[in-house]
Order: structure tokens, then C-alpha cells, then sequence
């Protein structure tokens, strides 16, 4: 039985609190694009920021189908799951927007998550329904421990090394929608001037 709350607030704020990893459901308004489902879970990277709005870090990746969506049309559906304890789902539906690490707002928002490499936005939802339900289908699977591959992986490329990345593979999304496009050109160096004799 699915039941609706009118916040995030008290058992519901404690669940996702404790939470290791949540997923994200976006579509394009193209009725033949596809929809994506990202699974997020880096410790320290998502948070309830209040009883309205949840905000997660975004790392560079092979993909960028979630900011591509968002910003055609800013639809977006969280989802948690209790795979251990009490069965549970909860679910964020509402209206995301990014907030670049170019934007004047990142500086107040990056200090509240955990210093990622690679990080290049991050997501701010502003929650329009909150639900949840038994979760009776969701299996029981105990935790074993963090994957440390995309923190090293970002930390050796640097910052520029990022953006290098992001300006190869995360400019559009796979149905063509404009994605993190956001980092500035690489200028090219400029040639010495030749003097002539």
C-alpha cells in the first residue's frame, strides 16, 4: 500500500538518512528517447538538504543522461530501498535542476558533500511528492563495502583532466539532448611570433 506524506520529515527523513544508495529515473519529452535509471550512492554525496528538497553531488562519468533530462524538462523520480532491516521503498518525485561547478551557487553547495573528485554539479531537487511503500519484493543483500575506482580514477586525471574528459564524453546525451556542455574550450596555445630578418 503506497501511502503519501506531506514532507520529508521524521521516520521517512531517518531511512533515507541512513541510506547507502538511492536511484534516479529521468526521461526526455521525446516520446522515442529513452529513459535512464542511474543507481548514486558515494558516501557523503546526497543529502536531505530540508523537508522539501534533496540534493546529491555529481561525478564525471561515462554518461550524462541525467543533467541532459534535466535540463530539457527537469522531471526526476528518487528512489530508495531497504535491503536490509524493515522492508521499505521511498520515492522523491519532483523537479531537478543542476547547479554547475561553474555556477556562483556551487560554491555555497559543494562545502555540504564530501570533497569528490571529478565532481561536476550538483542536483537539486525540489521534492513535489513524497511516498513510500512495503518494499515486500525488495531482497534482503548485506553490504560489503565502498568501490574506490571513479574517486582514484578523477584523482589521477586532476581538474583539467576532468573537464578533458567531460568535454569527450559527457557533451550530449545518447539521444542527442545537450548534456554537461558546460566547460569552458581549451584555448589554443598560441604561436610564438617569428621575427623576420
Amino acid at each position: 500500500m503506497v501511502k503519501v506524506h506531506p514532507s520529508v520529515s521524521g521516520r521517512l527523513r531517518e531511512f533515507v538518512d541512513s541510506q547507502k544508495m538511492f536511484f534516479v529515473a529521468t526521461a526526455p519529452l521525446a516520446r522515442d528517447g529513452r529513459v535512464n535509471v542511474s543507481p548514486r550512492g558515494i558516501p557523503g554525496t546526497f543529502r536531505v538538504l530540508d523537508e522539501h528538497t534533496f540534493a546529491w553531488l555529481e561525478t564525471s562519468g561515462s554518461g550524462s543522461e541525467t543533467i541532459a533530462h534535466l535540463r530539457e524538462n527537469g522531471r526526476v523520480t528518487v528512489m530508495f530501498c531497504a535491503f536490509e532491516g524493515a522492508p521499505n521503498i521511498v520515492r522523491f518525485h519532483g523537479q531537478g535542476r543542476i547547479v554547475t561547478r561553474y555556477d556562483d551557487e556551487y560554491v555555497l553547495l559543494e562545502p555540504l558533500f564530501v570533497d569528490l573528485p571529478g565532481a561536476r554539479a550538483v542536483v537539486v531537487v525540489d521534492i513535489e511528492r513524497v511516498s513510500d511503500s512495503c518494499g515486500y519484493g525488495v531482497p534482503l543483500m548485506d553490504y560489503v563495502g565502498e568501490r574506490e575506482l571513479l574517486q582514484s580514477y578523477f584523482g589521477r586525471q586532476g581538474v583539467e583532466g576532468s573537464a578533458d574528459y567531460r568535454r569527450r564524453k559527457n557533451r550530449t546525451s545518447i539521444d542527442g539532448l545537450p548534456a554537461y556542455d558546460f566547460d569552458p574550450p581549451v584555448e589554443p596555445p598560441v604561436e610564438p611570433a617569428v621575427e623576420s630578418s
